[in-house]
């Protein structure tokens, strides 16, 4: 099967320098990748060359099998972009704005409307329908913005920092929306964001683009694999451990490291399965193990660890 989007060496340049260098990558069709970076990294360059908005100075990409050099009409008519301003006309009324945006795509009226009252009422602002978007709060204009780009119903959605400026309540009303959009319907999802925890709860890969180089791509695990060696654990054995455990736990086949802690010792091991012998080898001279706790790195520990390998 084609994947939904191949880069190839996209390069982009402005007056105020390089936004994007040489990026390679690959999603494939029913994923969801979650762009990474703080402001200027190049995410947003990122969406504008893969829409075809932008051309680049060197490299190329394939959307959907189309090359948005060329074809980014056809490319557009099949992505939905969600940009980090709304960008909705305030004077307009939440069904105004869905209808003009159907209109401009070719719908005729009498489908604009079914169109727009069918995710008024997904996106539970069916309540709105009538009012002006200037009274509404910025979750309310998030959720119609999305429910805009997904009007056409595309095959790729672009995200662009979805949850800026939503509180923790909206934000979460966002992303669950959009989780939904990826695991019901089969959509490819491009999230740009800075925003590690929507990105965790969201995406099966992430890329981590660092001053317009894409550092890092794949899985969380994997990523944790190439920056550590084995993985951090804690022993609960009621009480820190003295010198002679101490001394047991680091002749321990797969223990690389091993400390006393206020509850027992902090271990490095090399997998899971050195673990499972820790707690034989206590348990077998005699020493009590209330748990024993592997810590896999969190995505938050993969990002910031890769972004002070490359800063």
């Amino acid at each position: 099967m084609t994947a939904a989007i191949e880069a190839t060496g996209l390069t982009r340049s402005f007056a105020s320098g390089l936004a994007l260098d040489d990026l390679t990558l690959e999603v494939q069709r029913g994923e969801v990748l979650a762009l990474l970076g703080p402001n200027g990294a190049g995410k947003t360059t990122t969406v504008r060359l893969l829409n075809g908005v932008l051309n680049p100075d060197r490299g190329s990409s394939r959307v959907l099998g189309l090359d948005p050099t060329v074809d980014g009409d056809d490319v557009r008519r099949r992505t939905g972009v969600l940009t980090e301003s709304a960008g909705l006309d305030e004077r307009l009324t939440a069904r105004e704005n869905l209808m003009f945006a159907g209109r401009i795509r070719g719908f005729n009226r009498v489908d604009a409307e079914r169109r727009s009252d069918e995710l008024l009422g997904r996106f539970g602002m069916s309540d709105r329908t009538n009012d002006q978007v200037q009274g509404f709060s910025t979750g309310q204009r998030k959720r119609l913005a999305l429910a805009r780009a997904l009007f056409h119903d595309p095959e790729v959605l672009f995200l662009d920092e979805p949850t800026s400026g939503l509180d923790p309540t909206a934000t979460r009303d966002v992303v669950e929306l959009i989780g939904s959009l990826a695991t019901e319907q089969g959509r490819t999802v491009i999230v740009c964001t800075h925003f590690l925890g929507e990105a965790g709860r969201l995406a099966h890969r992430m890329a981590v683009l660092h001053r317009g180089r894409l550092q890092a791509f794949g899985r969380p695990d994997e990523l944790a694999a190439t920056l550590w060696d084995g993985l951090e654990a804690d022993v609960d054995t009621g009480a820190p451990v003295d010198d002679r455990t101490l001394a047991l736990l680091h002749d321990v086949d797969g223990v690389t490291t091993a400390v006393a802690s206020a509850s027992g010792a902090h271990l490095r091991v090399r997998d899971r399965d050195a673990l499972a012998v820790v707690v034989a080898t206590l348990v077998g001279r005699e020493v009590p193990v209330y748990s024993a706790i592997p810590h896999t790195p969190t995505l938050e520990d993969v990002y910031f660890a890769i972004e002070e390998k490359f800063t």
